[in-house]
């Protein structure tokens, strides 16, 4: 064989067994069995503005935030792939020239100086937390990377290695580290701070800045000197850069919004980001406030706040309670934004929207505060004193119990039940039928119930559910009652004297206490926002002396003071609304009276006080004493429709002649108005 055919032949031969090898290693890399890539990674909870309010941990405790290349500061990224893995874009996974520079400079100096594992190969020791130092370890990290870099983009490759990276503790990725050491997302970082999250990966143990602060420093120094070797970073940079402080404490992950995150959990238990309507800013603030509202009270209160732009239908805070972490004294735990109770006077200013909207009353209406009662129902006022006649507005402004109930029984309960229901609330009814007693608390409530009721008056009759996630379905508006009605509403609240050292007429408010002090509110709106307070006891039980006035109208007026400096002001009158004096109104509005009122006896008319009717009596030789109460003198008696005595002046005197059994007792005064009874006489 001629030589030259001998070299075509050893050529041959060479490039089949080059050929026969990669063949082999194309099949081992890619029969490569990969670990899990799709990593679980904490749920966030976001504000209206993308802004943070709540992370929650992975199943195994650790704090691991989904994170791209693009969400994280250039310069960390460069400087990461210069120290790390300098031809992390152009190799295939395993960087041979960086391998054996690494194994030459251990061979050399007795130690290693440098390691040769590119970013791909530190993936694949993340993804199957595996050890570093073995050389069968170090064998299986390069075939995973090779196989990674076959089926992965290198952005891909950089994201797994953001996402996984250690940094200390139970803390996993870029954003997880910037926001435990640094309070700040990871998309602009200093030099300094960029060094230190190069240098914590290495050994998160040993490097903690909360632990050992100096082998952080220490750590984080040498990359930045590295950074100028590299041309990375210039020496002004650097040296600057050697003086910024590292942190020696590991911050809180946010916390805010407690309840309402883990309502959007539950509600959306598939989804890793919920985007609420709440503003971060605003919650943070709102919090703080419901915790120094009870300062200086007992330790078992709590407090609720809610407040919601009644325009645009979306809450923007919800406080449920006044500590999450109150597990025991203050039961924080308890979202009382949610929790139905007993609203106390606050569903009072809906009885007279409904009786302005039916045209049974006006504000200026007189209506007489007098001791009535419904059967057995006998409401009384507050106090226990009445006030005889007076406007109406004045009736709502002093929260009097019987001008309201005598509103309710004309309007009827269950029409109040059906406009709570028309504004998308679902209360609770005791015994599924609604009594009087609805009008003074005796019905179920949220606190979110009553912040939808009042922005519904504060959007002049129109009611829509209030929204509380920013990707939720915006509800229509539907008219409950009109313009006028809310307006007067809106107009009469707003009179009310504010809480010491608030400015007046700033909101339209209404407090509450339910029966036995067990719950005190205070809700109010202005042109634009609306906002709800709760302080009670979660368990229910009474807190004596407490009211809503004294103690949820301060933190009332101090949430819109932190919403905004100044009140946006209530809207004009519609031009519909009648603004007149009481002597000015229709006959028929001047004085209530009911629309039965032609069927019933005047407040002065005469009154059969004795014998009660019903009455059984016995026998005194067929005389009978009566009494009469009220009515114009001289006074007719008659008995079973014959007249016995007339021209009577005195209110009490004898019906003789009366046989046993039953008879029917009837008075006539002067103005021909009467009473009667029936009796057995036995």
């Amino acid at each position: 064989m001629h030589r030259l055919d001998r070299l075509i032949l050893c050529t041959a031969l060479i490039l089949l067994c080059a050929a026969f090898g990669r063949d082999r290693f194309d099949q081992w890399v890619d029969t490569t069995e990969l670990p899990v890539l799709a990593s679980e990674t904490s749920v966030e909870v976001r504000d209206r503005n993308a802004e943070l309010l709540r992370v929650y941990t992975v199943a195994d405790g650790r704090w691991r935030l989904a994170v791209t290349p693009q969400q994280v500061d250039k310069t960390f990224v460069n400087m990461l792939i210069a120290y790390e893995d300098q031809r992390f874009y152009s190799h295939s996974g395993v960087d041979l020239r960086a391998m054996l520079r690494a194994m030459g400079q251990a061979a050399w100096n007795g130690q290693i100086i440098s390691g040769g594992s590119t970013l791909s190969m530190q993936v694949a020791r993340l993804l199957e937390e595996s050890g570093t130092g073995r050389w069968k370890g170090k064998l299986r990290q390069m075939r995973v990377a090779w196989t990674l870099e076959r089926q992965l983009s290198k952005e891909q490759i950089l994201q797994l290695y953001l996402t996984h990276a250690p940094y200390g503790g139970n803390l996993e990725g870029v954003r997880a580290a910037t926001l435990s050491w640094f309070g700040k997302e990871p998309n602009r970082l200093t030099p300094a701070e960029a060094a230190l999250l190069i240098a914590l990966p290495q050994s998160p143990k040993a490097r903690r800045p909360d632990r050992n602060r100096a082998a952080a420093e220490q750590a984080r120094d040498r990359i930045l000197h590295r950074m100028v070797g590299l041309s990375a970073l210039d020496q002004s940079t650097a040296q600057a850069a050697l003086s910024e402080p590292v942190p020696n404490t590991r911050r809180q992950f946010p916390a805010l919004a407690p309840h309402m995150a883990d309502l959007a959990l539950r509600t959306r238990p598939e989804a890793l980001t919920h985007q609420l309507t709440l503003e971060r800013t605003l919650q943070t603030s709102l919090e703080t406030l419901a915790k120094s509202a009870l300062r200086g009270l007992p330790n078992d209160l709590s407090a609720a706040i809610v407040v919601a732009d009644h325009t645009t239908g979306e809450i923007l805070a919800s406080v449920g309670s006044a500590g999450y972490e109150a597990q025991t004294t203050r039961q924080g735990f308890v979202d009382m934004t949610r929790a139905k109770r007993s609203p106390g006077s606050t569903l009072k200013p809906f009885v007279y929207a409904m009786a302005f909207d039916r045209g049974l009353a006006h504000p200026q209406t007189l209506i007489n505060d007098r001791p009535v009662a419904f059967g057995r129902y006998a409401p009384q006022n507050f106090d226990g004193a009445f006030r005889g006649e007076l406007p109406v507005a004045e009736a709502l402004r002093q929260s009097l119990n019987i001008p309201v109930v005598l509103l309710l029984d004309q309007i009827g309960p269950a029409h109040l039940m059906d406009v709570m229901r028309r504004a998308h609330i679902q209360p609770d009814l005791p015994g599924d039928q609604a009594g009087l007693a609805v009008a003074l608390g005796g019905v179920g409530v949220s606190l979110s119930d009553l912040v939808q009721l009042y922005a519904m008056l504060g959007q002049g009759g129109e009611a829509r559910v209030l929204q509380w996630r920013k990707d939720g379905e915006q509800a229509e508006a539907s008219r409950v009652l009109n313009r006028s009605a809310t307006w007067h509403i809106g107009d009469i609240l707003a009179g009310l004297s504010p809480p010491a050292g608030a400015p007046a007429r700033r909101l339209a408010y209404k407090t509450g206490t339910s029966y036995g002090h067990r719950d005190t509110w205070a809700i109010g709106y202005d042109g634009r926002h609306v906002a709800g307070v709760w302080i009670g006891r979660p368990d229910g039980t009474p807190v004596p002396g407490a009211f809503g006035g004294d103690l949820a109208a301060p933190v009332l007026f101090e949430a819109f003071q932190r919403l905004k400096p100044e009140a946006d002001p209530l809207p004009p009158p519609p031009p519909e609304t009648l603004m007149l004096a009481t002597a000015q109104l229709p006959q028929p509005l001047r004085r209530f009276i009911g629309r039965n009122a032609v069927f019933r006896a005047a407040p002065d008319a005469p009154k059969l006080t004795f014998p009660p009717n019903g009455a059984t009596l016995a026998q005194l030789d067929g005389v009978v004493p009566v009494k009469v109460r009220d009515g114009t003198p001289p006074f007719s008696w008659l008995a079973n429709g014959q007249l016995i005595e007339a021209g009577v002046y005195r209110r009490e005197t004898t019906l003789p002649n009366l046989g046993r059994g039953f008879s029917q007792l009837s008075v006539i005064d002067a103005e021909g108005r009467a009473s009667r009874v029936t009796v057995q006489i036995e």
